[in-house]
């Protein structure tokens, strides 16, 4: 598929801004999601890319973010020098580009953009594979001890499976981008497994993986680690421990991260940390420290103040049932007010049905893009799942008829109404959470 030519004419398209870069890119493809690897491994070639260190990709439904984030802190705790490609952004695309904890600078994405723009001649690349290139080729070039690589969706034709794995980790499995990945867990776990290799650490921390997913592993004859059977974990209100093939980690502090789930993550980074050993030793000393600074904004993020406020991207039934057990854990609170704002491609009735008994209150919110779902499709799933009129709040006393027009809006009518000792939830998208941060954000560089 043939593409149009660079918009930078004959100056030097490294100088061309990061922004400009990005708004090229972003239409050079005439589909958002174009699944396969051809085309990307015929850039590749022609780019001379390839990565000397140690590679760990982690690909899953939900806790790819986690356990990424994990991992890095882990590992610069270690005193490695990591590269982390992650995706997608809350606010800055940089973010999903970070060497050493750092993101990577305008600058450097420029350059690694132009040398994408240079090698693809007619090659159509979508906005992610032109996105995974760059980055690539910045980790290439980089002094780095190990990259940690987070599969966009699936695993088998993502981009992020150009690269072969030293260790591969496939978090949690279930249904979403159905229509790319098939309607049930099983075709999605087959999906999956193919970021496992022959020979090397296949790590799968789903408590529940699926037949597909094991039988291609043994298919390869990868080196399959399975929760429960070859790793685990324990633990109490204060502490946890780690067991696996022939190591143990005990006496563990909880994750920074928040979530009933994390230590489900957690285990998965310390069996790839275990199965990588003789190539990444670790102490015990920088798990501890690692697990300790780790942040990951948006994951069940509790901001400050009262009413209590929580930031989750949550998008899938699988997340918001998680959600909703780690919203029962925070303890008792009057009433809980819930910001959603989501994709119409989304199993929307069962995300509502997930939280339907915690929620009170409901403030369906507008989103940006075409696949959003608009506040007004969001009202009308409300009330076929159940949901009293009264519980649904809108732009203007007593009417419910258009919801807000952005999260941020939806927040703020919540605040006004909640009472300090209630809750509101923030939750159905990245989209939906970064338009809160990109508000506090904005806030805070006006008061400086």
């Amino acid at each position: 598929m043939s593409a149009p030519s660079s918009p930078l004419g004959e100056t030097a398209s490294a100088a061309r801004s990061l922004d400009d870069w990005l708004a090229y890119i972003e239409r050079l493809h005439p589909k958002t999601i174009e699944l396969g690897l051809q085309r990307l491994a015929a850039v590749a070639q022609r780019m001379g890319l390839s990565l000397s260190s140690v590679v760990i990709t982690v690909g899953g439904t939900n806790g790819k973010g986690s356990t990424c984030a994990m991992l890095e802190a882990i590992l610069l705790q270690a005193g490695y020098h990591v590269g982390l490609y992650t995706s997608p952004h809350l606010l800055h695309f940089n973010e999903r580009v970070r060497i050493d904890g750092q993101s990577a600078t305008d600058a450097a994405l420029a350059e690694q953009f132009a040398a994408v723009e240079a090698a693809r001649g007619d090659t159509a690349l979508t906005y992610f594979e032109f996105s995974t290139l760059a980055a690539l080729r910045l980790f290439q070039h980089a002094p780095l001890d190990v990259v940690i690589l987070e599969v966009g969706l699936g695993g088998r034709l993502d981009a992020v499976n150009l690269i072969d794995a030293d260790c591969a980790i496939v978090t949690s499995i279930d249904v979403d981008h159905a229509e790319f990945l098939g309607a049930d867990r099983n075709k999605i776990g087959w999906e999956k497994a193919h970021i496992f290799r022959t020979g090397r650490p296949a790590i799968c921390s789903d408590p529940m993986p699926p037949p597909l997913l094991v039988d291609y592993a043994r298919e390869i004859d990868a080196d399959l680690w399975l929760f429960g059977r070859d790793f685990n974990y324990s633990g109490d209100r204060q502490q946890w421990s780690y067991g696996g093939r022939g190591q143990r980690r005990n006496s563990l502090a909880y994750p920074a991260l928040r979530g009933a789930n994390q230590l489900l993550n957690a285990s998965g980074v310390l069996a790839a940390l275990e199965a990588l050993r003789t190539r990444l030793p670790v102490t015990q000393q920088a798990v501890r420290q690692g697990l300790a600074v780790v942040e990951l904004p948006g994951r069940f993020q509790v901001l400050a103040g009262r009413p209590a406020v929580v930031l989750d991207v949550a998008h899938n039934p699988h997340a918001a049932a998680h959600l909703a057990q780690n919203l029962d854990n925070m303890g008792f609170y009057p009433d809980t007010y819930a910001v959603l704002g989501i994709m119409r491609d989304k199993d929307v009735d069962a995300v509502i049905a997930a939280l339907k008994s915690r929620v009170q209150y409901w403030l369906p919110t507008d989103l940006p893009g075409a696949r959003a779902a608009s506040a007004q499709w969001v009202i009308e799933r409300l009330l076929a799942a159940g949901v009293a009129p009264a519980a649904i709040l809108g732009a203007e006393a007593g009417d419910a008829a258009e919801g807000f027009r952005s999260p941020s809006q939806a927040l703020a009518a919540a605040r006004l109404r909640a009472d300090e000792n209630d809750r509101i939830v923030v939750f159905g998208s990245f989209l939906t959470v970064a338009d809160i941060l990109a508000s506090r954000e904005s806030t805070s560089v006006s008061r400086s």
